[in-house]
């Protein structure tokens, strides 16, 4: 995964985090709002590239094409716990935030628990937010991002923005042959 192309589980993470930094910062949804609109920041126009040390090329990734099946099943146990799609999909502008902050907590008690029950997830590192932390030289670039000024080799002092995450655990439910994953809720008819 890179920054330009996310995956489709990083996608959803990403949704679900700007979606409650936009409920609980109007800076930031106005932000978002005016990128939205393709306007140019002033950062984007005044502030020059920093220089970025150029590392020998490594050899191409050899890349392997992911099944969608366990990202819908995901995507699945999300609408079917927390009414994740259904929250997603309405269009809210006509809710008060009272309304729509009600809302945003049941998604989010059950997007949780839905996230518990079928994952063991941890931290990646175990320093709080904010922390001065050190990266010699070698360390495992899938599990540490670099933003800011990146200039020079290994290692690198910083303090922690995010202190990441990764799965140790997956226990997602086993399917039937016949099961189709593309259905993520099936419309229900009362009788």
């Amino acid at each position: 995964m890179t920054d330009s192309n996310p995956s489709f589980l990083g996608r959803i993470s990403l949704a679900v985090g700007t979606f409650f930094s936009i409920l609980g910062d109007g800076e930031f949804a106005a932000g978002v709002l005016r990128l939205r609109n393709g306007a140019v920041t002033a950062s984007d126009t005044t502030a020059a590239p920093a220089p970025v040390a150029t590392p020998a090329p490594a050899p191409a990734p050899t890349l392997k094409e992911a099944s969608p099946d366990a990202a819908l099943q995901l995507l699945g146990l999300l609408q079917r716990d927390a009414r994740f799609i259904d929250f997603v999909e309405e269009d809210i502008r006509n809710y008060s935030d009272a309304d729509i902050g009600a809302a945003a907590r049941l998604v989010h008690d059950g997007c949780r628990a839905t996230l518990r029950e079928h994952f063991t997830i941890r931290p990646v590192r175990d320093e709080a937010e904010g922390s001065r932390v050190t990266l010699p030289d070698g360390f495992d670039a899938s599990l540490v991002r670099l933003t800011g000024n990146v200039v020079g080799r290994a290692p690198f002092s910083g303090s922690i923005s995010h202190r990441g995450w990764c799965v140790d655990e997956v226990r997602l439910p086993k399917l039937a042959d016949s099961h189709n994953a593309k259905v993520i809720a099936p419309a229900e008819v009362e009788l």
